[in-house]
């Protein structure tokens, strides 16, 4: 007799070698796609819709305070390439910071072709719910909407457009970043959206309570986390008060401050001794600088 062959015993290797080859391509699909949205988060650089309009300073004192506690934007560096967020965008104020490309788009009659101009958020724009979302109230949620100076505005499109169609994106805050602009008049000087210098910590406060400004970040531009240390402490986390203001409760006089700071983006900075010993409320000190 003649023994027949067990064809199940036959065919287990091939089943557990297509088995086996199966879960490896399952796992490997599972990191490679946990690591590329972990490095390269696609949101940052897509071209998404919106609408902006401006606004005209009748008075210079109206560029100076905001959502974002920047203070004099002038004098804060960040010029006139600043923008105004609606509710949607705004975050609550952890958008603070953060910078953004805009161009016109839609409107042949009113757009500036081929330009667009980076500004950075530095100011809430409120809902207005006595007009519905598409009839007026502009910052309304759900619209995605910007408010411009209008020197910056007028970089993109002429400034009877009024309520414009917009392409923006996030983008980095660059050391210094130029807008799609002409030669620099003393004008246009005050729109490139500059980042010069170190981050810069603004201390304010009153005995053991501890604010501090945290403007000019390159980078992402948003700050999440915040990280205070004297010479005499360990690292004390600090929490966010309002727009890029962040608080403490520790007596951290006479002792050199360090900072750590965090973006958005995941990324770290740390600058030791930012701050000398004898610091005072009311100064302001440059630590480093995100590279961008």
């Amino acid at each position: 007799m003649t023994a027949t062959p067990n064809l199940n015993l036959l065919q287990a290797p091939t089943f557990f070698l297509l088995l086996f080859q199966l879960l490896f391509a399952m796992v490997a699909a599972h990191f490679s796609s946990s690591s590329s949205s972990s490095t390269s988060p696609a949101t940052l650089s897509e071209w998404r819709s919106g609408r902006a309009t401006y606004y005209a300073a009748a008075d210079p004192r109206d560029a100076v305070g905001g959502a974002c506690g920047y203070g004099d934007l002038v004098k804060a560096g960040y010029g006139m390439a600043t923008v105004g967020l609606s509710e949607s965008l705004f975050e609550r104020g952890q958008i603070c910071g953060a910078c953004f490309e805009l161009r016109c788009v839609d409107d042949l009659r009113w757009c500036i072709p081929g330009t667009s101009i980076i500004v950075t958020a530095t100011n809430f724009c409120a809902p207005n719910y006595g007009f519905p979302a598409d009839g007026g109230g502009h910052c309304n949620p759900p619209n995605n909407h910007f408010v411009l100076p209008i020197e910056s505005f007028e970089k993109i499109a002429i400034w009877k457009a009024a309520n414009m169609p917009v392409h923006y994106r996030r983008v980095a805050c660059r050391m210094i970043s130029e807008t799609s602009i002409a030669p620099l008049t003393a004008v246009n000087n005050l729109i490139k959206c500059r980042k010069e210098g170190g981050v810069r910590f603004t201390l304010d406060g009153s005995g053991i309570f501890l604010s501090v400004l945290i403007g000019n970040v390159g980078g992402a531009g948003d700050i999440t986390a915040v990280k205070v240390k004297g010479s005499r402490t360990g690292w004390l986390p600090m929490g966010r008060n309002w727009g890029q203001n962040w608080h403490l409760n520790a007596d951290l006089k006479n002792q050199p401050l360090s900072f750590e700071i965090t973006g958005s983006d995941g990324i770290t900075l740390t600058s030791y001794n930012v701050a000398p010993k004898g610091w005072d409320f009311g100064q302001s000190f440059e630590g480093k600088q995100f590279e961008s």
